[in-house]
């Protein structure tokens, strides 16, 4: 069994959705390890006065491992006869 967190992480790029998602895990990735998975929660883009998308937005939430938790149906006990 482990435990996870999960936060909350706002990226952009000008490329596209997926791109920005990358740069999410990307910037998390530079504080945090173990990174398991990104659910985008929110998508945006901002549309520039030619009609063409100019840069795209998400709002995702990353989830990371921080601890292993062991069974005790893992743990060997040690029978020792008394003295």
């Amino acid at each position: 069994m482990s435990v996870h967190k999960v936060i909350e992480v706002m990226a952009e790029s000008n490329k596209g959705w997926e791109d920005a998602a990358q740069n999410a895990v990307a910037d998390a990735s530079k504080t945090v390890k173990g990174i398991k998975s990104i659910w985008l929660k929110d998508m945006s883009a901002d549309v520039g006065r030619n009609g063409k998308i100019k840069n795209y937005r998400i709002n995702c939430k990353i989830t990371f491992e921080i601890a292993k938790l062991a069974y005790f149906s893992d743990l060997v006990l040690c029978s020792c006869s008394p003295i």
